[in-house]
């Protein structure tokens, strides 16, 4: 029970402490100052309440005194002795009272006293935690950024981590593309895989396509030379000479060795 009881706490105490913010703390700090000064303010206005109250009572009290003080004056000079003694006993009486109410009065007047004095000190407390407060905000928000910032620049924070992440997965699919496009290109090339589609052609077909097509044009080219040999010799018959008979037997020699078709047109001329 021991064991679950600490872990218990000090799993508590971890996730407290990935729950408090400081700046929170300080804030509501700061507001439990302000309520205790204003207790403290409250305090002295009763206290001053109470004290202005015995004013008044001593006032009234020394009031009726005088005035006994007046009437037992009268009633001697009147030869009234008795009533004379009578208002200078309650006379006596009010007096004990206002010796009280004026060491009451000196109490609350020195209680209220401490009290001011108390609410000036915590003012000037609490204005000072205040622009201490501040302050360890302000410096606790720059710390914070520039953690952020640094965590963002070294990548080990939990946004660009997982943009990070994101960046590998998709250059580790490019290049499993890649290497799959590859193979199936050296596949096609190589026969092992055949084209469906008919358009892709291995090393060797392609070199006999190469050489087919190159013969062709051997072909067609020859097939000009012959025609313009035979249009030169016609147009040289036509003008006679030795000179013509050479150059027509020296074409239809030509001719006879490179179109063998042609040379029934060179005979009849």
């Amino acid at each position: 029970m021991k064991r679950m009881g600490m872990i218990f706490r000090a799993k508590a105490n971890k996730a407290l402490d990935r729950a408090e913010d400081p700046r929170e703390t300080l804030d509501y700090s700061y507001q439990k100052q302000l309520e205790l000064l204003q207790k403290v303010r409250r305090g002295v206005a009763d206290v001053a309440t109470s004290r202005k109250r015995l004013e008044l009572q001593l006032n009234q009290l020394q009031s009726q005194s005088s005035k006994l003080e007046d009437q037992g004056r009268k009633a001697l000079a009147l030869g009234r002795e008795d009533l004379a003694r009578e208002a200078l006993s309650r006379r006596a009486a009010l007096q004990q009272q206002v010796t009280d109410l004026e060491t009451q009065h000196s109490t609350l007047q020195g209680e209220e006293e401490k009290l001011t004095l108390a609410a000036q000190r915590l003012q000037a407390k609490v204005d000072a935690f205040r622009t201490k407060k501040e302050t360890i905000k302000a410096t606790y928000t720059a710390a914070q950024a520039q953690t952020r910032i640094g965590e963002a620049f070294s990548g080990i924070s939990e946004e660009m981590g997982d943009v990070g992440l994101a960046i590998q997965r998709a250059e580790d699919k490019t290049a499993q593309l890649q290497a799959r496009a590859g193979a199936i290109d050296e596949l096609l090339a190589s026969g092992v895989l055949d084209d469906q589609s008919g358009m892709h052609k291995d090393d060797i077909q392609a070199e006999l396509d190469r050489l087919s097509g190159g013969t062709d044009v051997e072909l067609e080219l020859q097939r000009m030379k012959a025609e313009l040999a035979g249009g030169t010799s016609q147009a040289i018959g036509t003008g006679g000479g030795s000179s013509s008979q050479q150059a027509i037997e020296g074409g239809t020699g030509q001719s006879q060795s490179q179109q063998p078709q042609d040379t029934p047109r060179f005979d009849k001329q």
